[in-house]
């Protein structure tokens, strides 16, 4: 990968050189400023030639690309197939706002524990009253919901659970389905 007299930097540090030797995993490099120093091989990276870069823009065919973005390609969307009379899953919106009417004394393990004890109750009432599929819309944030989430559907064994749809909720929804027995 590397090679004596290669040109390379340092990755966590604003350190260029030469690569002076090579022993197995390390590598000794002297610096712009006369130093030698060694790092291992994955804390080095390769410093392109510029008529290397040169040679890789001028193999670019520019018409060819300008061409295949002219041609216009089939848009497809996918749309949820719904039979008549198909009633939608029940949606819940897990957000804080949502669940109180004033949430600004509660901490935000509260909150989250709030949240949690929700979405558990809704999914024991699914599965009691077989329903087959329903939908928690928790929000992307930090994706700590989301994980909390992940972690209570995980510990039913007749649930399965994926995103949500994209079109409908974005990234932000966990469809969850009940199978029956």
């Amino acid at each position: 990968m590397f090679n004596i007299g290669d040109k390379v930097s340092v990755l966590d540090d604003a350190i260029n050189g030469t690569v002076f030797s090579i022993n197995s995993d390390q590598i000794t490099i002297e610096t712009n400023d006369g130093f030698m120093m060694t790092y291992f091989v994955k804390e080095l990276i390769k410093n392109n030639v510029t008529s290397e870069l040169d040679k890789n823009i001028r193999s670019f065919n520019s018409q060819q690309i300008q061409q295949q973005k002219e041609i216009e390609k089939p848009r497809s969307f996918i749309k949820e197939k719904k039979t008549k009379g198909e009633i939608p899953p029940p949606e819940f919106d897990l957000h804080i706002e949502k669940l109180v009417k004033n949430f600004r004394g509660m901490s935000n393990y509260e909150i989250l524990t709030l949240q949690g004890e929700t979405a558990k109750r809704h999914i024991e009432f699914a599965i009691k009253n077989r329903i087959p599929k329903i939908v928690f819309i928790h929000g992307v944030g930090e994706g700590i919901l989301k994980s909390e989430l992940d972690f209570l559907l995980g510990r039913y064994e007749n649930v399965s659970f994926q995103d949500a749809n994209y079109q409908k909720y974005g990234i932000g929804a966990t469809e969850v389905y009940i199978r029956q027995r």
